[in-house]
Parts: C-alpha cells; structure tokens; sequence
C-alpha cells in the first residue's frame, strides 16, 4: 500500500515509517522539514498547501494524519521559549491543516484515514487539547459525509525520549513516562494495526481509540496503591531497582494511571510491550543518556 504521513519528518514518522517498509508498503513522508533518516519518500509540503495536497494526495491507498503542533508546545503549558507557538499557528496547522487533508483526501478519492489525535481531548481548555477536539469533529464530520472510513487514535504523549528538544535526558523523559504514557514504538504499531483494520473493514462509523502503554501495576494495585506503606507497590514489581531510581531522583511512591484498552484490543489486536520494567532496564544498562536513537 502507498500510505502518506503528514507530519512524516517527526517522531513518529521515524518510527513509522520502517515498520511499513518492512511490510512492503510505500510510506510517503509529507513534511515541511526533510526527515533525519532516508527512509521512505519524501515530499517538501505542507498541509496548509491546498493545491499541494490535492497532488500528494493522488493515487494513494491512504493517508495517516499526524501533522500538529502537540501539548509540549502549547503556551498554556509554559514550555521553554524555542518550543512555544502561539494560538493561531496550533489553529492553522492542528485545525485548518486537518480541515485540509480530509477535503484533498475526498477530491482524491482517498476514503481510509488514520486520524491521530490524543488523550489531551479531555483538557478542552488547553489550546491544545481544544484543537484535538474540533480535529476529531472534522474528522468524524468527513466520515459521515463522505462514508470515509475514519480510524481516531488518542495516544498518550509518545515523544520519545531521544528528542533532545523536549526532554534533556532519558531520566527527564523517564520522569514523565513514570506516571502512565505510552512508548512510541506502540503508538507506531497502533497505527500500523489501524491501516490494515481499515484496509480490510468498511466501518459503520469512525472509531475512536485509546492508545496506552503496558503496566505490570494490576487495576487492584492501583485501587489500593502503597496500602502497605509508601513505595510499597513500586517494590513489589521492581524492588531490585528502587536504589537505582532514587539515585537519579525518581519517586516510587508516584502513583501511574492507565486508560482502559478493551476497545482497542478489540479492533485493532493492540497490545503495547513497552512498560515501566523495560523503561528501569534501559535506565540500568545506558544510565542518564538512555539507549541510542533510531536513526543514528
């Protein structure tokens, strides 16, 4: 299958996209910023190219949208300044951008769509989330309208812990990872397990799923987290590690939360690998740099 990713220089485009080659598939790498691999093809555009997409889009067995400005650079979040973008590029590139890349994929005759999304819909009052809200009414407006055949995934945060941009090391990233996320090698084979749901389903309606990490914590441990005193659950599954975790000034006693799957299990087959366990064996084996990037 020929597959564009908008947004395919970022995170998870670099992921992504080998996962297709392997499979045989064509994975079109659309961005405004050449990618830091060669994998795939790449196409300088921009989703706000309107002209641009309706030729991208061509010939295509369908589109995977990833493209948007994400909560790490949202102002209400009070990122560092390099990161920071503003209300109305989050409106362009998050809502225009996502407006665009349905209407070209309808004049294209492109009905399968991956539409990512985020868990951050349940925070309206971000401009972030805001925008993830009205990108998923587009989304499922397109569906209706058109009989698209609409895959919404809500992944946690995925950026990954090698983007040196947001997080300063792998403990940085760790200490955000530690309370409940998802690893973007499983975000990446969500979306992998989307596009084949939708090439062999004609859906009744657009689906909107859940993407989280895997946990050894049990729903039980959460209802009764360090009942038998303060770190008393983190030591149960990792106990061998706590003296390594509060050398780097990581707190057992952080309780995670964790986002019911049945549904995305259900569709998709989707069963995350990463968790907290192999997060503390990287941080045991490669220390604070953390293990090496994919691309190089």
């Amino acid at each position: 299958m020929k597959i564009v990713l908008t947004g395919g220089s970022g995170d998870l485009g670099t992921v992504l996209t080998p996962k297709l080659e392997a499979r045989g598939d064509t994975p079109v790498r659309l961005d405004i910023a050449p990618p830091r691999d060669h994998r795939g093809r790449y196409v300088a555009g921009s989703v706000l190219d309107r002209a641009g997409l309706a030729a991208w889009l061509t010939a295509v067995d369908g589109v995977v949208h990833m493209a948007a400005w994400h909560g790490v650079h949202d102002v209400s979040n009070h990122p560092p300044q390099p990161l920071r973008k503003d209300v109305y590029a989050f409106w362009d590139l998050n809502v225009t951008g996502t407006f665009n890349v349905f209407e070209a994929a309808v004049q294209a005759g492109v009905s399968n769509v991956v539409y990512l999304s985020s868990t951050s819909v349940r925070d309206q009052e971000s401009v972030y989330g805001h925008t993830k809200v009205l990108g998923e009414e587009i989304a499922r407006t397109y569906a209706g309208r058109h009989a698209m055949n609409v895959v919404m995934l809500r992944p946690r945060g995925f950026i990954p812990h090698w983007n040196r941009a947001v997080y300063a090391s792998f403990v940085e990233w760790l200490q955000w990872f530690w309370r409940g996320a998802v690893h973007i090698d499983d975000a990446a084979e969500a979306v992998v397990q989307s596009i084949d749901l939708l090439a062999r389903t004609r859906l009744e309606a657009p689906l909107v799923l859940p993407v989280d990490g895997a946990y050894e914590y049990t729903d039980a441990d959460l209802a009764h987290w360090d009942a038998q005193g303060p770190g008393s659950t983190f030591r149960r599954y990792y106990g061998a590690y706590e003296d390594l975790v509060r050398r780097y000034g990581l707190a057992p006693e952080d309780k995670p939360f964790k986002y019911d799957l049945s549904e995305t299990r259900r569709w998709l087959g989707y069963t995350p690998r990463y968790s907290l366990m192999d997060a503390l064996r990287e941080l045991e084996r490669y220390g604070p740099a953390g293990p090496p990037p994919p691309y190089g």
